[in-house]
């Protein structure tokens, strides 16, 4: 099964949905969300479009995560913060580095290949079907004081320590 999430997951925290134009949950991701830079054929290294509601009163921003538990000590794919609690979507592309699409305030945290941007699924052949569960995490703070290419790993003790309600969508992928 893997590695579990970087961060908790009790029982008792509150959900809320969120939703994606790019796959559905449960389903293999498209080409656009696997990555071309670690080579997977027709790969675009694209973040999803998402779209969520229902966050609990009190939320004062987001951070969106992307993360792989299956791959051998799990791996980070995306991590953004600062996003503020009125935005309700991100759209497609918006994790592209430099790409405008992400709003005022938000910045990307580095993954696990050192980039701070998305990158897509690219599990090693053979590996077997990962998992690569995205979530939108309502925040009780607007800012949590991360910085530009800080890497992601370092937003699991904060999500910990500030997280409302948690809305996830899995996508999977096996590179054959």
């Amino acid at each position: 099964m893997g590695s579990p999430l970087p961060y908790k997951t009790p029982e008792s925290l509150p959900v809320f949905t969120v939703e994606s134009a790019s796959f559905e949950d449960g389903h293999t991701l498209p080409p656009a969300q696997t990555s071309a830079r670690l080579g997977v054929a027709g790969g675009k290294d694209e973040s999803p479009g998402l779209a969520w509601h229902g966050a609990p009163e009190g939320t004062k921003g987001y951070a969106v995560t992307v993360f792989d538990p299956d791959a051998r000590s799990g791996y980070w794919h995306w991590a953004v913060v600062g996003i503020p609690a009125a935005t309700m979507s991100l759209p497609a592309g918006a994790g592209t580095a430099n790409s405008g699409l992400l709003p005022g305030g938000a910045v990307q945290l580095k993954n696990d290949a050192g980039t701070a941007d998305y990158l897509g699924a690219a599990p090693p052949r053979g590996s077997g079907q990962h998992r690569y569960v995205v979530a939108v995490h309502a925040l009780d703070v607007a800012d949590l004081r991360l910085t530009r290419g800080m890497p992601a790993p370092r937003l699991g003790p904060l999500l910990d320590k500030h997280t409302l309600a948690r809305a996830t969508i899995t996508g999977v992928f096996e590179r054959r």
